[in-house]
């Protein structure tokens, strides 16, 4: 008998007199306030090392500018609301890019593409050094349970919980080895 099948007939042997009855999975989620969403999304977008800035729809065009600070070269996907004078090229020329989401997460602070209008391909948030995400306060959901029931399961999607980090290496934080290393959230007021 090979080490595999001694494991396999120990596993077997060990289950033989458990109890097979179905446990019920509680379901019952801690709930955000719906006044708490979006400050809550915003303390933890903190939270998680991005910038945040809140405005209402007239201030956006002045905000994503300001958020780009001083990059020069910027992508804008097909549909983005603001006209920030994006250019053309290759992918890795661009030092930022700039989106909408599909919806952010208030437990989390974290915020969703299903690669729609306004938010491009997935490489589009993942290549430049620097991404502007705009997220609209109606697209705050309180957690993780009421943004998997509002996505569509069959469009792709990026969740990004702050800019690209690891601590592979010696448990140091290093920013934007898998990802952008700035990360800048605009909430816009309703």
């Amino acid at each position: 008998m090979s080490a595999r099948e001694e494991i396999l007939a120990a596993v077997r042997g060990a289950l033989r007199d458990a109890d097979r009855a179905e446990a019920a999975v509680p379901r019952g989620y801690r709930s955000v306030a719906a006044a708490d969403v979006v400050e809550l999304f915003a303390e933890r977008v903190v939270d998680y090392r991005a910038a945040l800035t809140r405005c209402t729809a007239a201030e956006l065009p002045g905000a994503v500018r300001a958020a780009l600070g001083p990059a020069r070269k910027v992508l804008v996907p097909e549909g983005f609301p603001v006209d920030v004078g994006g250019g053309e090229g290759e992918l890795v020329e661009f030092d930022a890019v700039v989106t909408t989401a599909a919806l952010g997460i208030a437990a989390t602070g974290t915020i969703v593409l299903d690669h729609g209008p306004g938010q491009g391909r997935r490489a589009l948030s993942l290549v430049p050094d620097v991404h502007v995400c705009v997220v609209r306060e109606d697209q705050i959901v309180p957690g993780v349970p009421q943004a998997v029931a509002a996505l569509d399961p069959a469009r792709p999607q990026t969740w990004i919980s702050g800019p690209s980090a690891t601590s592979d290496i010696e448990l140091t934080r290093v920013e934007g080895v898998h990802g952008p290393r700035t990360l800048h959230v605009i909430v816009v007021a309703e």
